[in-house]
């Protein structure tokens, strides 16, 4: 097994690694969604988000393994930070640095890896985005070209640590958090041409309930709407609240259609909580659903602005006020 060698500007790498004041934090959806997007494009039963630490690589995003961290003398993330941009095996077993490696031999049984570079915004080589199956198998120009994108996608999230980009009351992305991540997605949708579409949601009579019951129970209504969003869409799609009692969700690998059925199941389940809750007041909303064109559409901001057209027609034809 040949472990991997120390990069000639380890000082400095480590000293950007902990800057971040990453390393042992709890999990966090904005990584957990590109790990669980990257097993779902790529059909690999492992995808992991891995900081390479002085003597371990730590997982801040683990889909697939049961541990949480391994040493980095036996690590493949190791290796693939020496690189300038991707580390392919395509059968560790094959590979004499990997045949006898602890963790080819035993769990997780790596036979196939691919790892990213995961860089700091000063380019400092800090861990990679990485993909793992039990068996061979080979990557594309096409295949190398999304990972490419899911990292860059990482990165982004790296930048925004330090920027308010999460929403307190709800816990979803507020909109700095929504358009960071889905503006690289529609160049990812763009370049692989992959279906995707925004569905630019508001709430019905919220004022009211605001006037009625107090701001409090208007918190409550957003939580609870916000709840029904995360368990009706995928866990690849990027919700969040733009403000107010404005959402948003930008469904990738989805058409209109598939779009629409879905907000079909998004109201059937607030009709559902509105009767159990029976809280005074229903919750309802009204949507305009956008799919991506490249031909027409130059940005999310055009995709927004045209939804939100689109909704603010439908809440007119049900005589409701914005």
């Amino acid at each position: 097994m040949l472990s991997p060698a120390i990069p000639a500007n380890e000082a400095e790498r480590l000293k950007a690694l902990r800057a971040l004041d990453i390393l042992d934090t709890p999990p966090e959806e904005r990584f957990d969604r590109l790990t669980r997007m990257a097993r779902r494009l790529f059909n690999v039963p492992i995808a992991l988000v891995t900081l390479v630490d002085e003597d371990r690589q730590w997982f801040k995003s683990n889909m697939g393994l049961s541990v949480g961290e391994t040493p980095r003398s036996v690590s493949f993330c190791g290796h693939a930070i020496l690189q300038e941009d991707f580390f392919i095996i395509p059968d560790a077993r094959e590979d004499p640095r990997f045949s006898d490696n602890p963790l080819v031999l035993g769990d997780p049984r790596i036979r196939f890896y691919a790892g990213c570079v995961l860089r700091t915004r000063d380019n400092q080589k800090i861990g990679t985005l990485c993909l793992i199956d039990h068996k061979p198998r080979t990557m594309e120009t096409q295949d190398l070209l999304v990972l490419e994108d899911l990292t860059a996608l990482a990165e982004q999230e790296l930048s925004a640590l330090k920027m308010a980009t999460m929403d307190e009351l709800t816990g979803l992305s507020n909109r700095r958090g929504f358009l960071s991540l889905a503006r690289h997605s529609l160049a990812l949708s763009e370049r692989h041409a992959l279906p995707m579409s925004l569905a630019f949601l508001d709430l019905d009579k919220f004022k009211p309930i605001n006037d009625t019951f107090g701001h409090a129970e208007g918190d409550r209504a957003l939580q609870s709407f916000a709840g029904l969003m995360k368990r009706t869409f995928r866990t690849s799609d990027l919700i969040a609240r733009l403000g107010g009692d404005e959402f948003v969700v930008l469904l990738i690998g989805s058409n209109s259609e598939t779009s629409g059925e879905l907000m079909v199941r998004l109201g059937v389940a607030a009709e559902e909580a509105s009767r159990l809750e029976n809280r005074g007041y229903d919750i309802s909303f009204s949507h305009g659903i956008v799919e991506f064109d490249p031909g027409r559409h130059r940005s999310i901001d055009e995709m927004l602005a045209e939804g939100d057209a689109l909704m603010y027609q439908i809440k007119q034809k049900k005589g409701h006020a914005r």
